[in-house]
């Protein structure tokens, strides 16, 4: 069993940065894929990034591509989601998932947690 708790968002003006974190309790965290995902009012939760078990492979969504920086350390439990040149579209509230059940781009995770808000403003 895994437990994932967010932390890191806040308000930031457009062209600001943030970095997420994604803690887990579990010894398990560090065999497990992981991906951030965010959902705004209204919208379904989208994909945002995915990393592998090792930290080996990275995948984006195209909307985040060049901004968004996902990474791992498997020693401490935890994911991050480096966020830079953020825009007005970038508010959601952001969730981060570990063990994909098949794509790491889909919503059929495992474990969740709670979610971070993130708001930007113009």
């Amino acid at each position: 069993q895994v437990q994932l708790v967010e932390s890191g968002g806040g308000l930031v003006q457009a062209g600001g940065s943030l970095r997420l974190s994604c803690v887990a309790s579990g010894r398990t965290f560090g065999l497990y894929p992981v991906g951030w995902f965010r959902q705004a009012p209204g919208k379904e939760r989208e994909f945002v990034a995915a990393i592998s078990w090792n930290g080996g492979s990275k995948y984006y969504a195209d909307s985040v591509k060049g901004r968004f920086t996902i990474a791992r350390d498997n020693a401490k439990n935890t994911a991050y989601l480096q966020m830079t040149d953020l825009k007005p579209e970038d508010t959601a509230v952001y969730y981060c998932a570990a063990d994909p059940k098949g794509s790491y781009s889909n919503t059929e995770y495992n474990y969740w947690g709670q979610g971070t808000q993130v708001t930007v403003s113009s």
